[in-house]
């Protein structure tokens, strides 16, 4: 296999488990160095002995000193950073105040953008970004609450965002159900049905995996071609019932 990212510096934010400890993994495989960070201290050192990590750093990617603390602190210039940390709400409509509302549409576009402003200054020009959204945005499900207007928002916002900073580029993923701890949370006792509805009812036959997430993040950092635009990845989920 060409070592695609030979060479290159790929940060991980929220990189201790899931969908970013994945994209770290394929990311060395292809031949990159991997920066990792996260909330939990004691998962980023398994985690970055798991993938042979340079380095390590502990906080929280929403504390906006933080990050800017972070990104000032590193030592060289880096290619590509991903942004996976966070998580959906799923939160009846009804039940929620007004603050959750507004903290549930932007929370996203926050971090992304926080990260894009801190990041910019120790990129390299022919970097990226990938940033993390979902397809819950294309169909209206009282299941899903907010979600689909907060995730309808990061398609335009990451092509904006690609041409003020260009010439770094910047992708988005918008994944479907991707079986990881933060789904198994999330669903608790009703994962192994949820796995088996999907697998019964996707097109693929089976369940989206963070790899494979991960292997489209690569690809997104390793294609100087893509820009501003939105990679769904979901097994065709959104094309069933």
């Amino acid at each position: 296999m060409v070592a695609e990212l030979g060479g290159q510096t790929v940060v991980l934010i929220g990189g201790s488990a899931g969908i970013g400890l994945e994209t770290a993994r394929r990311a060395r495989l292809d031949g990159a160095e991997v920066i990792l960070t996260g909330r939990n201290p004691d998962r980023l050192a398994h985690a970055a002995a798991d993938v042979g990590a340079r380095s390590t750093a502990a906080f929280d990617a929403t504390d906006t000193a933080s990050l800017k603390g972070f990104f000032g602190e590193l030592s060289g210039k880096v290619d590509h950073v991903m942004v996976t940390a966070g998580g959906p709400s799923y939160v009846p409509l009804l039940e929620m105040s007004a603050a959750q509302v507004r903290d549930s549409l932007s929370d996203h576009v926050v971090l992304d953008l926080e990260v894009a402003r801190a990041a910019a200054g120790v990129m390299r020009p022919d970097g990226s970004l990938v940033f993390m959204g979902g397809t819950g945005g294309r169909r209206i499900d009282h299941r899903l609450g907010i979600v689909s207007a907060a995730t309808a928002t990061l398609p335009p916002f990451t092509a904006a965002l690609a041409l003020e900073l260009a010439p770094i580029r910047v992708n988005l993923i918008a994944a479907g159900f991707v079986d990881t701890p933060l789904s198994a949370s999330l669903l608790g006792e009703g994962l192994e049905g949820r796995r088996d509805e999907l697998r019964a009812t996707l097109p693929i036959r089976r369940v989206v995996t963070a790899a494979d997430v991960a292997a489209l993040a690569v690809h997104l950092m390793a294609n100087s071609a893509l820009t501003g635009a939105t990679f769904d990845i979901d097994g065709g989920q959104q094309f069933t019932p």
